[in-house]
C-alpha cells in the first residue's frame, strides 16, 4: 500500500526542509527516484580522529645553543681547525691566541677582535663554529675587506645567534648592497645590539632604504655612528625620515658627509622638530653654513627636551649664524654640549652668543676653540661666566687672547664658583711689552687656581651625603612639606657661599642633570628641599654692625612661604654664642595689624625651628600675583618674605639678633596676641605673593 505524500515522515536534514517546500505550496507529489537519492546522500556522515591520534609527529625549532652547553676552550678550538679543513680556509691566528686565552664560556665575553683581519666568504663560514658556543659584548670586524658574501653570512650568523651587543664594521667599503641588506634585517630582528660603527662604510642611494626601513620599523639602537658614509642627499633624507619616528636611538654620529647647508640641514631640523629622544648629534666636518644653521635652529626651539649635545666643529660658521644661535638658547632646555670649535664666528659672533648664553639654562659646557677670538671677544666670555652660575668646562684654546683677555677671564672666575676647567693655550702670547708677559703667565696662574679652588668645593659638595650638624650661631631651616612639582623652590648650593649672587643664580633651575651632579660636581639644586644647609655669610644689607646694640629679648626670626594653595612658615631663630653680650636697644614700632582672623597660636621650641600651617580662608581668596625676582638669602630661603619677628627669649645669656630679612624687619614686645597678629600679617602677605 502506498503511503500517501502528507503522512510521509519528516526526514532529518536540510534536504528534508528542502522537500517540504513544494507540500506546503499545495502540490503533492510522490517522492521521485532522484529525491530518493539525494536523502541517502545526506545520510552521510564525517568523521575525524580523536586529538592524540591527528598529530603523527613533531618538529622541535633548532635551539642555536644547542651546542653551547658545558662547552670547553678545547672543543671551541677543535670545532673550529675542523670547519677551516673542511672548507679548506686558512685558520686565523689571531682568533686562535684570543680563544685560548677565554676562561668564563658561561657569560658574554668581552670582546672578539677581528681588526685588520682578510675575511673572505670561506673564512667567515668557519667563524660559525665560534659564534654558535660563544656570546661576546664587543665584536670588532673594522677593516676586515669583507665583502658582499662574507659580510651577509656574518651578518645573519650575528643575527640568529646573537653574538654581539656591540658591532662595529667600520672601514669596509665594499660589503655592497646585499651586505647593508644583511646589516639592516641583522638590526631589525637582534633585539640586544645596542651599538653599531659604520665609519667609512658607504651607504649608498640602493642601499639606505634597507636601513631606513629597519630604523624606522623597530630598531634597539641606542647608538649609530655613520661617520664619511656618503650620506648627503637622499641616504640623509631616508635616515631623517625614519629616525622621526624611531624612539630608541641616543646618539647619532653624522661626522665627514659632506652634509650642505639647504636639503640636508633642512632634514636634519625636521628631525629634531619631531624627535625628543636623541641625545648626541654629532655634525663635525660637514658644510652647514649660517644657511643650515638657520633650520637646525629652528628644530632646536621644538627641543623641549632631548638632544643634550650638539657638535657643530668645523661647518663654516660665522656671527651670522651666531645670531640665530643666540636667538634659539634661551627656548632650549636640555642642550648641555656646544660645541662651536673651528668656525670663524670671531668677536662679533661671541657678542651675538653672549645674550642668548646668558638667558640658557642648560649649557654646562662651551667649545670655542679656534674661533678667531680676541682680547674683545674673551671680555664678552668673561661676561657671560660671571653671571653663569652652572658652567662647567669652557675651551678657549687656540685663539689670541692677550693680557686684557686674560685680566677678563681672571676676574670673572673671582665671582664664578661652577666652572672646573678652562682651556687656554699655555705659552703667553706675544706683546709688544715684555713685561705684559710676566702677566701673563701670572694670570694664567690665577684662572688654574680659580678652576682648583671651584674643584675642591665641587667634591666638597659631592662627598658630602647629610648636611652637618648645625651649630648655635647658625640658622636652622626646616621644611617638612614638599612643594608641587610646577611651582620653583627655594633651594641652595651645597658649597660656599658665593660673595655675591648673580641675577641668574637663583637656585630653581630644573636644568641640570644628575649625571653632570655626580660626574662634574656641579651645584645640587634640588627642587623641593627638606633641609637646608647652614651658611655663615650674609648679604650687604643683612649684616649687623659690630657695635650695633640689641634688646636682651630680642631674637630674628625669618618668615617665608614656599608653597602654592597652602602655606608653611619657616621659622628660623638665630642664636649668637654665650659670651657676646651687648647694650639693649629701643626696638622699631610694628605696623598697624591686619584685620582679625582666627590664626593658630604658635609655640617656639627650644630647637629654634618650627612649621605652621595656616588653613584661613582669607588668604586663598587673594588675586594672584607673579613671584618676586631677587638673590636668594645666604640660608638658600626667597628674600620675598623675609620677616623678622621676635619670640620670648630663651632662658641665659643675652641674646644677639642676626639678620635673616632683606625688606622687613619688626620688632615689638612679647606678649601673645601681638605674635599672633604678626603671623596672621606675615601669611596674609606671603599669600598675596604666592597665590
Amino acid at each position: 500500500m502506498e503511503i500517501p505524500p502528507q503522512e510521509a515522515p519528516p526526514v532529518p536534514g536540510a534536504d528534508g526542509d528542502v522537500e517540504e517546500a513544494p507540500a506546503e505550496a499545495g502540490s503533492p507529489s510522490p517522492a521521485s527516484p532522484p529525491a530518493d537519492g539525494r536523502l541517502k546522500a545526506a545520510a552521510k556522515r564525517v568523521t575525524f580522529p580523536s586529538d592524540e591520534d591527528i598529530v603523527s609527529g613533531a618538529v622541535e625549532p633548532k635551539d642555536p645553543w644547542r651546542h653551547a652547553q658545558n662547552v670547553t676552550v678545547d672543543e671551541v678550538i677543535g670545532a673550529y681547525k675542523q670547519a677551516c679543513q673542511k672548507l679548506n680556509c686558512r685558520q686565523i691566528p689571531k682568533l686562535l691566541r684570543q680563544l685560548q686565552e677565554f676562561t668564563d664560556l658561561g657569560h658574554r665575553l668581552d670582546c672578539l677582535d677581528l681588526k685588520g683581519e682578510k675575511l673572505d666568504y670561506k673564512t667567515c663560514e668557519a667563524l660559525e663554529e665560534v659564534f654558535k658556543r660563544l656570546q661576546f659584548k664587543v665584536v670588532d670586524l673594522e677593516q676586515t675587506n669583507l665583502d658582499e658574501d662574507g659580510a651577509s653570512a656574518l651578518f645573519d650568523m650575528i643575527e640568529y645567534y646573537e653574538s654581539a651587543t656591540h658591532l662595529n664594521i667600520s672601514f669596509n667599503k665594499h660589503i655592497g648592497t646585499r651586505g647593508w641588506q644583511a646589516a639592516a634585517h641583522m638590526m631589525r630582528k637582534t633585539s640586544c645590539l645596542q651599538y653599531l660603527d659604520a665609519r667609512n662604510t658607504p651607504l649608498l642611494d640602493h642601499s639606505a632604504p634597507f636601513v631606513a626601513r629597519a630604523l624606522r620599523i623597530r630598531s634597539s639602537l641606542a647608538v649609530l655612528h655613520l661617520e664619511n658614509a656618503s650620506l648627503s642627499g637622499r641616504p640623509l633624507m631616508l635616515l631623517a625620515t625614519a629616525l622621526k619616528m624611531n624612539m630608541n636611538l641616543r646618539e647619532l654620529y653624522l661626522a665627514d658627509n659632506k652634509l650642505n647647508g639647504l636639503q640636508d640641514s633642512a632634514q636634519l631640523g625636521n628631525l629634531l622638530k619631531f624627535n625628543c629622544s636623541l641625545q648626541i648629534l654629532d655634525l663635525r666636518n660637514n658644510h652647514v653654513l649660517d644657511s643650515g644653521l638657520a633650520y637646525i635652529c629652528e628644530g632646536l626651539k621644538e627641543q623641549r627636551k632631548g638632544l643634550v649635545t650638539l657638535v657643530l666643529w668645523n661647518n663654516q660658521l660665522t656671527h651670522t649664524g651666531m645670531a640665530f644661535l643666540g636667538m634659539t638658547l634661551p627656548h632650549t632646555q636640555s642642550l648641555e654640549t656646544l660645541n662651536l670649535g673651528h668656525n670663524p664666528i670671531g668677536n662679533e659672533g661671541v657678542r651675538h652668543l653672549k645674550n642668548g648664553l646668558i638667558s640658557n639654562r642648560s649649557v654646562l659646557r662651551l667649545g670655542l676653540a679656534s674661533t678667531k677670538l680676541t682680547c674683545e671677544g674673551a671680555v664678552a666670555v668673561a661676561e657671560f661666566i660671571a653671571e653663569s652660575p652652572r658652567l662647567l668646562r669652557l675651551d678657549l684654546r687656540e685663539n689670541e687672547i692677550k693680557t686684557g683677555g686674560l685680566m677678563a677671564l681672571s676676574l670673572a672666575l673671582k665671582v664664578n664658583h661652577s666652572l672646573l676647567r678652562l682651556d687656554l693655550d699655555r705659552e703667553p702670547k706675544k706683546e709688544a711689552v715684555k713685561s705684559f708677559i710676566e702677566t701673563q703667565k701670572a694670570l694664567l696662574a690665577e684662572i688654574q687656581n680659580g678652576c682648583k679652588r671651584n674643584l675642591v668645593l665641587a667634591r666638597e659638595r659631592e662627598e658630602k651625603e647629610q648636611p652637618p650638624q648645625l651649630l648655635a650661631s647658625m640658622p636652622e631651616t626646616t621644611a617638612t612639606e614638599p612643594q608641587p612639582d610646577d611651582e620653583p623652590a627655594a633651594g641652595v648650593q651645597n658649597g660656599a657661599p658665593s660673595p655675591a649672587p648673580s641675577p641668574d643664580s637663583d637656585s630653581d633651575s630644573d636644568s641640570d642633570g644628575e649625571d653632570e651632579e655626580e660626574e662634574e660636581g656641579e651645584r645640587d639644586e634640588t627642587p623641593c628641599p627638606a633641609l637646608v644647609p647652614p651658611t655663615d655669610s650674609l648679604g650687604p644689607g643683612d649684616r649687623s654692625p659690630p657695635g650695633s646694640p640689641s634688646t636682651p629679648t630680642e631674637q630674628r626670626i625669618s618668615v617665608s612661604s614656599p608653597g602654592r594653595g597652602h602655606k608653611v612658615f619657616v621659622v628660623t631663630r638665630v642664636q649668637s654664642p654665650p659670651e657676646r653680650a651687648e647694650p639693649p636697644s629701643s626696638p622699631i614700632p610694628p605696623p598697624p595689624p591686619p584685620p582679625p582672623s582666627p590664626p593658630a597660636s604658635p609655640s617656639l621650641p627650644p630647637a629654634g625651628a618650627i612649621v605652621t600651617r595656616d588653613t584661613g580662608s582669607s588668604e586663598s581668596q587673594q588675586p594672584p600675583e607673579p613671584p618676586q625676582s631677587g638673590p636668594s638669602l645666604p640660608n638658600g630661603l626667597k628674600p620675598e618674605f623675609a620677616l623678622a619677628l621676635p619670640p620670648e627669649p630663651p632662658p641665659g645669656p643675652e641674646v644677639k639678633g642676626g639678620s635673616c630679612g632683606l625688606e622687613h624687619e619688626l620688632s615689638c614686645s612679647k606678649n601673645e596676641k601681638e605674635l599672633e597678629e604678626l603671623l596672621l600679617e606675615a601669611s596674609q602677605e606671603s599669600g598675596q605673593e604666592t597665590l
